[in-house]
């Protein structure tokens, strides 16, 4: 089950015809009550898509009936057409659903540039709304339209002890932090108010989507969203809701990392010894945006000096010439110095671990990234064709 694990929520994925190839294309969630709390947070890119500007609007007063969302087109940087084309999709929504469309979200994903068609968005946000369920397979469907380069949909299910948390996601590139990455819906049917959501999803999202690093590139679209219904009857408390939350989107973040374009190499770059948490963060996000290091590591070359090149371009404070760096649970450097052979370390596993050791604080984070292929250069090469 996915989102519509949750009591209170209905889902809807059809093809709308917004890909040439006909594939699902257009989701449909629907929060059925009693309660329409709701909580996002956005991409932190300037340049922004018409859905977020919409959608940063209509979260603001936390009442969140209902979301749409496409793949297929992005819509950005398409115009005053394109926020036309936004409203429209909404008012669609809210016509159907008997709900206001100043409480209706949007989202968008695909190639930035391109044009979407108002009247095939609308005709499929009608369709949609008639094929709504709350089953398994109504779930499934909504997490697979929201797909473009994903080999496959992510989704989640969180039992809170007599309340649910379900999600689902999209994301294989640009992958990048900015409060939000990727396209991620969260569904709860816990009673709660919005400014617990809100607080909850931020502390959430602060440890999982904003260190999952891919590839260094911050879309103009990302949007995580959470919706709660009170349908279970249950209020968590502040806590519970967050730690719910946290395993909710550390799930997707994992599922979005293991699907990366082109990646034969999951990374995990855990830092320790940093005098603070940031700290830690900037030193494992130096080393997940290294081109070298990623290169490295899809050669199977436990290239430590690449770590240390790394990490020595950042401001936290720390000696260099004290670091310690294992790959795989090898120790191949101490002190800035060589330690176990490098033809100790297999790398030919998916799953990477790199620990890096300050010895300058208690402080630690960890960082999620994948190896640089010659898959993700095709794929990309060729996204628009």
């Amino acid at each position: 089950m996915t989102v519509t694990a949750a009591q209170g929520f209905e889902a809807a994925g059809i093809a709308a015809g917004i890909k040439r190839t006909g594939a699902l294309d257009l989701a449909v969630v629907v929060n059925r009550g009693p309660s329409q709390a709701g909580a996002a947070v956005f991409t932190s890119n300037r340049a922004k898509a018409n859905p977020i500007i919409w959608s940063q609007q209509v979260v603001v007063d936390g009442v969140v009936s209902a979301i749409v969302l496409n793949s297929g087109g992005a819509n950005c940087f398409t115009g005053p057409e394109g926020f036309q084309v936004t409203h429209r999709t909404a008012e669609a929504a809210a016509s159907a659903l008997g709900v206001s469309a100043g409480d209706v979200l949007v989202c968008s994903t695909g190639l930035i540039g391109d044009q979407l068609d108002g009247e095939v968005l609308e005709e499929g946000v009608l369709s949609a709304a008639n094929r709504l369920g709350s089953d398994e397979q109504a779930g499934a469907d909504a997490a697979r339209a929201i797909m473009t380069t994903d080999s496959k949909p992510k989704t989640v299910v969180v039992d809170g002890g007599g309340w649910t948390v379900g999600g689902m996601a999209k994301g294989a590139g640009m992958l990048a932090p900015g409060l939000a990455t990727m396209l991620v819906v969260l569904t709860t049917d816990a009673a709660a108010e919005a400014s617990d959501l809100d607080t909850a999803l931020r502390a959430a999202t602060r440890v999982t989507f904003d260190r999952l690093d891919s590839d260094g590139c911050m879309s103009t679209n990302d949007q995580v969203t959470l919706l709660a219904s009170g349908a279970s009857g249950v209020t968590p408390t502040l806590e519970e809701l967050t730690a719910a939350v946290t395993a909710a989107c550390d799930s997707l973040a994992s599922q979005l990392q293991a699907d990366a374009e082109g990646a034969s190499h999951d990374i995990t770059i855990e830092v320790v010894g940093a005098v603070t948490e940031d700290d830690a963060v900037e030193v494992g996000r130096s080393v997940a945006r290294n081109n070298l290091f990623k290169a490295a590591i899809f050669g199977n070359d436990p290239n430590w000096g690449r770590v240390l090149a790394a990490i020595g371009t950042t401001q936290a404070p720390f000696d260099p010439y004290l670091v310690d760096v294992s790959m795989n649970g090898v120790q191949v450097c101490h002190a800035g110095r060589p330690d176990r052979p490098r033809d100790e370390v297999d790398l030919t596993p998916r799953a990477t671990h790199v620990l890096i050791e300050l010895h300058a604080g208690e402080a630690s984070a960890a960082i999620r990234t994948n190896d640089l292929t010659h898959d993700y250069v095709h794929e990309n090469s060729a996204y628009s064709s």
